[in-house]
Order: C-alpha cells, then structure tokens, then sequence
C-alpha cells in the first residue's frame, strides 16, 4: 500500500482495481481544517485523464506492475505480435493497449513494455528512433523556403514531416515524443 506521503509523478498506484500512474501532485495544508493531497492522475489503459483529491494519510493500492523486454514481430490482422525475451512466448496485443506507438517501432526491434497483470498495456519507446522514408514527394529544383516540410510516409506506416531535400530510401531520425523530424542518418 502507498500512502500519500509517497506521491509523486511517475508512482503507478490502484484505485477501485484500476492502475493509475500519478501525473502531478501537490500537498495542500489549508489554515483550517486537515492537509489533503491533489493529484492528477492518468489511467494506464485508457488514458483518460483525471483530478482526484486525497486526505492526507489515506492509502492506495499498489498495482500489478512489472516492466519487461519483448520484440515486436509483426502485425496479424489488427492486433501487433511480441515475442517475450526470455521464455520466447507471443503475445497478441489489440491496438487500443498500445495506441499509435508502434509507428515508431520496426519489425524486430526490441521496446521496453508495461506489463499489468501478466498483459501488456503500454510500450515505453526512447527519445527518438531511426525510421526509413518509403514514400514522399520529389523536391523541385529552386524549390528551397527556408523551414519548408513536405509529408514523407516511414516504412512503419507513420507519417512524417520532412525537409523538402528528403528523398525516399532515406533514413531520417524522428522524436518519438512529438513526431517531427530531427535529422538524417
């Protein structure tokens, strides 16, 4: 059990069987009446945000929660194919758990996943990954405004924006955490 004495952003906790990871949270000690903590929280298999507010000295549940190494394999009809590392199990994972992530991943790459009760619900990708350019249009000749983009589609489906001098078969590096271009490779 986690007190609120223990929060902070990052803590994963339960609440009401749900697993929750702490956003923000703030100690409030008003002049009257007792201290209580305000916290905004994140549901881990949603992702819907929201404020809850606890008085101070309250518990909460510690959730289920183990991280683990899987490699992605391929995708099967809607649902995305890991490979469990060390007993060589796969895992069929539906899109919703993992949303629009795995954009950003190649078949074959080895993701940090969160595992709650033995089932993945989300992949933790690094700052920024190296992605090759399949599709984008020609740059024209003369053609060169300073900050001009052009939309460019990655071998993983994933849309980016790119330099107009970018040309497919490229490989460019994209921030994981907004979706922009940062440089080629």
């Amino acid at each position: 059990m986690y007190q609120t004495k223990d929060f902070r952003p990052g803590l994963k906790i339960e609440i009401d069987g749900k697993p929750f990871e702490i956003v923000e949270s703030q100690h409030v000690k008003p002049g009257k009446g007792g201290a209580f903590v305000r916290t905004k929280l994140r549901n881990i298999l949603t992702g819907q945000v929201l404020e809850q507010t606890f008085r101070s000295g309250e518990k909460v549940g510690r959730p289920d929660i183990s991280t683990g190494s899987m490699q992605y394999l391929y995708k099967e009809g809607s649902d995305f194919v890991f490979m469990d590392m060390e007993s060589y199990e796969q895992v069929h994972v539906p899109p919703t758990q993992v949303g629009n992530r795995l954009g950003y991943v190649n078949e074959g790459d080895e993701v940090e996943v969160l595992l709650y009760n033995g089932g993945v619900v989300d992949v933790n990708l690094p700052a920024s990954v190296v992605l090759e350019v399949v599709e984008t249009e020609p740059g024209i000749q003369g053609d060169r405004v300073s900050g001009a983009t052009k939309p460019a589609t990655m071998n993983t489906g994933l849309s980016v924006q790119v330099p107009l001098f970018i040309e497919a078969g490229e490989r460019i590096k994209v921030d994981t955490r907004t979706g922009a271009y940062i440089s080629r490779e």
